[in-house]
């Protein structure tokens, strides 16, 4: 066979296989969460400095339609779509459906409604109700966290306690920005450092950390070996700058040894502190 001829096959062959990785690329990078960005920076407002943040329900309620509409653009995913994209942006995808259909939960009994609790009962948790239609099932906010993003086993992410929101003030804040697969290590990062620096709610005190209970409640995620961290004192050990364990302030010496050293060598004692369930609502600020 002409060599020609042979080249130019491998060409096609080649310029073939191409143009369907790219379009598999671009079916992957398809989904777009710009509607939900836009409702949370006009309804979502930060304080502290992003530690914490409030929520205007009323607003929100004003602009549901819109976000009734991103809700269903995410419930017209597919999971054979879903499972083509990345990690990152399946996570984005979850973290994002689970903060905007809690809105949406809250928005179904507001304003008379101070706590997400309200949405439940004595028997019924408000986490386990089964209200979201998403990759092809009636899933709950429970499904969504432990069972596609905790349960799932693809992506080891203990950050994203820090990132799902749970409408509450004792939650860490939500942020008022979407998350997506580009900036998704950064705003993890952003939402841990901004939560472990709030006062309030984790600060060394006669010679115990004291931090939210969400280290209690999630302590296997922190045990599971992400970037080399195996237990919930490796984890706040690698944020002893944002606790202002001494990286920033002054150095605490006890037995010979910094605070932020104890922590990390698993030593110092760890307490958990209260978790406020009250409703973000700026209403209520």
């Amino acid at each position: 066979m002409n060599t020609k001829i042979i080249i130019n096959a491998i060409r096609r062959v080649f310029i073939s296989v191409s143009l369907v990785l790219l379009a598999a690329q671009a079916f992957a990078a398809d989904f777009s969460h710009q509607t939900w960005d836009k409702l949370l920076q006009r309804h979502v407002v930060m304080i502290q400095d992003g530690q914490a943040s409030r929520v205007d329900y009323s607003a929100f309620q004003k602009n549901q339609k819109v976000l009734q509409a991103y809700l269903a653009s995410m419930s017209a995913v597919s999971r054979s779509e879903f499972d083509s994209w990345t990690k990152d942006q399946q996570l984005a995808f979850l973290i994002n459906a689970y903060n905007a259909w809690t809105i949406e939960f809250v928005l179904s009994a507001y304003p008379d409604i101070k706590s997400i609790k309200d949405l439940g009962s004595f028997f019924s948790s408000p986490w386990k109700k089964e209200f979201i239609n998403l990759l092809g099932e009636t899933r709950s906010l429970d499904n969504i966290e432990h069972t596609l993003i905790r349960g799932s086993g693809r992506y080891n992410e203990p950050r994203i306690h820090f990132a799902v929101n749970c409408a509450s003030i004792g939650c860490p804040a939500l942020l008022n920005r979407a998350y997506t697969a580009e900036k998704l290590d950064a705003q993890l990062e952003l939402v841990t450092r901004n939560f472990l620096s709030d006062r309030s709610r984790n600060y060394y005190l006669n010679a115990e950390l004291h931090v939210s209970p969400i280290f209690d409640w999630y302590k296997k995620d922190f045990e599971q070996g992400w970037s080399g961290i195996n237990s919930v004192s490796n984890f706040l050990g690698r944020y002893a700058d944002a606790l202002d364990l001494g990286k920033t302030g002054p150095v605490i010496i006890v037995n010979g040894k910094s605070v932020s050293e104890h922590l990390r060598d698993g030593s110092l004692g760890i307490a958990y502190t209260d978790y406020d369930w009250s409703l973000n609502d700026i209403a209520e600020q």
